[in-house]
Order: structure tokens, then sequence, then C-alpha cells
């Protein structure tokens, strides 16, 4: 490639300038949250799963029936792909708060209620998205977020429910932040009858018991098994977990397909209405729990011994085998003095 065609390359002074920068922000401390006492006492309630299992289609189509069923419903996505909401906006994704408010604040304007937070059949939702791949950190992306929120007046809004969509296999503190800091009442997580889905529960429910005996006030309320085939691995972890099963969404072809198409399966009247309707009641009754969190052998056992392969037997490595060759094990030619 000729190097005069592209751009010239940054002083050296302003790769420095970048590089500390960079390592400033890696380096500072989440800054505190506000908490205040709500002017209503709205259920926070966070959802935590692997990413790719479900939550967004799970939210998207239980806050749908909570609106519908009369309740105030504010869904916020907290996942810096910023996808919780695009099932309910018909695939369309909708302005993160980080985006708006760097675009805002480079124009010498205030983020507005309206810029960020958008509606759909009685339902409220808004997305607090995250830096560009490489540009920063997630998890200070979803304090910086909170912080706009306050400062929108997020304690004085006047909600039934508060749908907060975390992705549960970063274990950076800005994702633990509603267990750590007591910002959610309870805490349910989605998997399915895959060992990977349930070791990110496990891990959740382990975060819950860490900040349990720290004397964090959060609890987990139960387990939403999203397209259970019947295998039953979920609901046996639930059963050992402590944790009760609040619902299971079967792998089902016409909501496969509808998902697909961002169609939203919860309505009053459908075929899926009932189980979108028993989950709006469990969610809403389920009680706060302590987990008894598994261990990972524990974990292991639930599933059959072909599947996860739990027979491999951990073999060390010797040094001949990092570099591929034998190697000669040399005397030292270290002087040792006697009486030394």
């Amino acid at each position: 490639m000729n190097a005069s065609a592209g751009k010239p390359p940054a002083p050296a002074s302003a790769q420095a300038s970048m590089h500390e920068r960079l390592r400033a922000e890696a380096a500072a401390g989440p800054d505190a949250v506000l908490t205040g006492d709500a002017a209503k006492k709205a259920q926070v309630i966070a959802i935590y799963g692997k990413g790719g299992i479900g939550k967004s289609f799970t939210l998207a189509n239980l806050s749908y029936m909570m609106a519908q069923q009369g309740k105030r419903v504010l869904l916020i996505g907290c996942d810096p792909k910023s996808d919780t909401t695009s099932l309910l906006f018909g695939g369309r994704s909708c302005p993160t708060i980080i985006e708006t408010s760097s675009r805002k604040k480079a124009a010498g304007e205030q983020v507005a209620i309206g810029d960020v937070c958008f509606k759909r059949d009685g339902v409220f939702a808004m997305e607090l998205g995250g830096p560009e791949v490489g540009r920063g950190c997630g998890g200070r992306g979803i304090i910086h977020g909170f912080e706009l929120l306050e400062k929108l007046g997020f304690h004085s809004w006047d909600f039934d429910y508060v749908l907060l969509d975390f992705l549960g296999d970063v274990v950076c503190g800005g994702f633990g932040l509603p267990i750590a800091r007591d910002m959610c009442q309870k805490v349910i997580v989605v998997g399915s009858n895959d060992l990977q889905s349930l070791y990110v529960a496990n891990n959740v429910c382990s975060a819950v018991e860490y900040f349990k005996k720290l004397g964090g006030n959060v609890g987990v309320a139960g387990m939403v098994v999203n397209k259970d085939d019947g295998t039953g691995e979920a609901s046996a972890f639930a059963e050992r977990a402590g944790i009760p099963l609040l619902a299971s969404i079967p792998a089902d072809e016409d909501i496969r397909r509808k998902s697909a198409s961002y169609e939203i399966v919860g309505r009053p009247g459908g075929r899926w209405a009932p189980l979108f309707e028993a989950l709006a009641v469990q969610v809403a009754e389920a009680p706060p729990r302590r987990p008894t969190p598994l261990s990972h052998e524990a974990l292991l056992d639930l599933f059959k011994g072909e599947a996860v392969g739990r027979g491999v037997v951990l073999e060390p490595a010797t040094m001949d085998d990092m570099c591929a060759a034998e190697v000669l094990n040399k005397p030292s030619l270290e002087v040792v003095y006697d009486g030394a």
C-alpha cells in the first residue's frame, strides 16, 4: 500500500496525549449515581441474561402486555448494543442517551426528554447506549447514562414499573449497578436449557448473594426460560438455586418467525396472550429471594456427561510441550559458598 495515499500519521505528541486520556479513563472510578426517594414507589426490576438469550424479546412483549393491562411502564435498555427497544418499535432503533448527549453537548444544547424517550401503545422506552467499539468502557457508559437520567428528573417520574435490560455476561461495575447500589428491588434472570446461559444466570445469583452479605437488599424474583425445548435443565437450575420459575416460553416456530420480523406476540387476545398475562402477574407479585448459587461442578451436573464433557481430565502442560522440543535442564552456574 502506498503510504502517501493515506492520512499522514498523527504526531507522536498527539498519540501520547490520546494514550494518556485513554489510560485516565480506564483508571477513573465510577462517579456516584444519585439515589433519592421517588415521587411514586415504582417497582424497579433489573432483567439479566446471556447476550442473545432473548431478554429483549421477553421484555418487549412483557412491557407491551403490562401497558395493555393499564400499567404505566418504562423500559430502559442498558445494553451497549442498544437493541432492547427494536422489537417494540418494529425494528427501528431509537437514538441513545449516550449518542444524543454527546451530540447535544457538542452543539451547546441541553438534552430534553423527547430526545431520548419514545412511546408506543402506552409503553415508554429508551436506550442508554454505549461507546463505539474500542473507544470507551461500556460499564462507564451505563453509569453516565444513569447520571443523565438523574438530571432529567428520573426520581420524579410516575411509573408503576421500570424494567431495566442488562447484559449478564459482562461483569464490570456499570452492569452490576442495580444490584450493587440497591437501584432496583429485584432481579429476574432469563435463561435457556444450555450451559452458557445458566452459567450467566448463576453468576448473577452469585452477585446478588455477594451484595446480600454486604447488607444489600436486592433479591432474585425468579427465572424466565426462553426457547424452552423441554429438556429441563433450566427448571432444574431454578429449583437448585432456590428461585421460582416465572414462565417458560416454548421454542416455537410461530414465536421465532414473528420475533424475527419484529412483531409483538404478547398482545391481548392473541395466541400467546395467556403466557405473557401470567408472566406480568408473576413479575409484579414475585417477592425478591436470596438465591443459592451453584458451584461449577453442580452446574455441570445438571447436564448429561456427553453434553458438557464432564469426563475430560485436565492434563498439565510441560515446558517441553511449550517449546515443542526437549528442553535441556542446564545446571546452575551460581556459586554457593559454605556458611553463606
